[in-house]
């Protein structure tokens, strides 16, 4: 999604200005941690890590409350992953971008029967848009705090984008505002306000249009190999049952490759079936 680049965008080009916010820390000792952690890393929308002189600071940005695994769960994975590998002070703040009335958004802990493990959660929503208003690289944000009058807060994060003085700077400020306020706002009111052609010209906007170039290509990837697959196992085995090929459209192109070749010495519809039972869904 482009909202998880913005964010982490923002959060890596901006580290000192995040930190100030959140931590209300003036250093600029500040480190973007590059790392997958040990052991396979978890599925997020947006996950940054920064370290600040002796701890860590943990950014998790969140459209959704819904994850697999949950997120009060998931923030405690990523606290024993980070306190293992770094064995600092670790700070966590869960930031909701989009609103939402689930109970998970205003959770701050998880709880089982012999842990529990608190985190902070930033409801933007509920937020003073005043700070975020007074910094640039937090004018993206600001598109979703708290407000009585949502448009006149679009056009003050409008005229303070503007206000940038340094054009690449400016550019990509316009774009990440653009992103994030599509969240909230309709596209028709978003394009009044910012010029289209500016946002086509900064970092964050190629960025996004490249990933999604490239996820053009895997899907067309994936979509040439599923029909070799499917074509290869109905000449074969005949008509490849609904629920089998469901399962099959599951896989991933690795997965399907392998299929591909395993195939060639199936000499049943029970060989196929036992086949998918023992590999793992993509």
């Amino acid at each position: 999604m482009s909202y998880d680049n913005t964010c982490k965008y923002l959060a890596e080009n901006y580290p000192a200005d995040f930190a100030r916010w959140l931590l209300a820390s003036e250093t600029s000792d500040i480190q973007v941690l590059k790392t997958e952690l040990t052991l396979e890393p978890i599925r997020a929308d947006s996950v940054t890590f920064l370290q600040i002189a002796n701890q860590i600071l943990h950014l998790e940005f969140q459209t959704s409350p819904k994850s697999t695994p949950p997120l009060d769960f998931r923030m405690l994975d990523y606290y024993t992953r980070l306190k293992r590998q770094y064995w600092c002070d670790i700070q966590q703040v869960l930031i909701f971008l989009q609103f939402t009335s689930s109970e998970i958004a205003y959770q701050t802990q998880y709880v089982n029967t012999n842990t529990i493990h608190k985190y902070r959660v930033i409801r933007l929503w509920e937020e003073d848009p005043t700070p975020l208003l007074a910094n640039p690289a937090l004018l993206p944000l600001a598109t979703l705090a708290q407000s009585n009058s949502p448009e006149d807060l679009l056009q003050q994060v409008a005229t303070a984008v503007d206000m940038i003085e340094e054009t690449d700077e400016r550019q990509n400020i316009s774009a990440c505002v653009q992103v994030l306020a599509g969240l909230r706002f309709d596209k028709s009111l978003i394009t009044q306000l910012f010029r289209e052609d500016i946002m086509q010209e900064s970092v964050i906007y190629q960025d996004i249009l490249q990933k999604g170039l490239q996820q053009g290509e895997e899907r067309g990837k994936k979509q040439e190999a599923l029909q070799l697959v499917l074509r290869q196992l109905t000449r074969r085995l005949g008509a490849v049952e609904p629920q089998t090929e469901q399962q099959i459209r599951a896989l991933a192109i690795a997965q399907l490759e392998d299929l591909a070749e395993a195939l060639l010495d199936f000499t049943s519809q029970a060989d196929l079936a036992n086949y998918l039972t023992n590999i793992s869904p993509a």
